[in-house]
């Protein structure tokens, strides 16, 4: 009997402890799949606002921001000012943003933080850029007094701008937005210079699986 009442706790030892632990890992499973699938979510949306923002802010610059009239003899002249014209900020850090974009996958740890944190700037950098030059009527001037050969001539009150120098600053937006989310789970996402590694670390873990097998 007191074999028997032995083996029957036994057993139900076994089977508690295995049970509990059955149930304590499953409970602590999800967490790492659920960081897992937040950090994918945060790579696509980094890189989809990366390179729009980028795009916008380039195809920006080559845009017509405002125009107006500059008198000349009997008449006028019409003069144009294009992003380029008004500034060169903002597509020059579009671009350094991309390429630190790019970067991100290229290195590890403390680099990537460097690389992200670089990207942030240039997307804030982009965004001023853009809005502390809206409405501005210097590059305006610059091009009446070209127009007209005279250089005290200046362009009219009549001066005329468009939302393009929003959509630069859109991009720049959408670059601080990328650069943040790299900073916050820029962490978990795969490097260029580890893929090999890992690659070649799980090939010899399935092959000392089917060994073992």
């Amino acid at each position: 009997m007191a074999e028997g009442d032995t083996g029957t706790d036994t057993g139900t030892g076994t089977s508690s402890d295995a049970g509990s632990a059955s149930g304590s890992g499953s409970g602590a499973a999800p967490a790492t799949p659920s960081r897992s699938r937040g950090a994918r979510r945060a790579l696509g949306l980094a890189l989809l606002f990366g390179a729009l923002g980028a795009a916008l802010a380039l195809v920006a610059s080559g845009q017509v921001w405002g125009s107006s009239a500059v008198p000349f003899a009997q008449s006028e002249l019409s003069v144009q000012v294009k992003g380029s014209d008004v500034t060169g900020l903002p597509s020059a850090l579009a671009l350094v943003g991309l390429a630190a974009l790019v970067a991100v996958f290229a290195v590890r740890r403390a680099g990537r933080v460097l690389v992200a944190t670089l990207l942030t700037l240039c997307g804030a950098g982009t965004l001023a850029a853009a809005l502390l030059r809206v409405g501005d009527t210097s590059a305006l001037n610059e091009k009446a007094a070209e127009a007209s050969g005279i250089a005290q001539n200046g362009i009219s009150d009549a001066a005329v701008f468009n939302a393009w120098p929003y959509v630069s600053a859109a991009g720049g937006a959408l670059l601080l937005l990328a650069g943040l989310l790299a900073l916050r789970y820029g962490a978990g996402w795969p490097s260029m210079s580890g893929s090999g590694r890992y690659e070649r670390t799980g090939r010899a873990s399935r092959k000392g699986a089917q060994g073992a097998a």
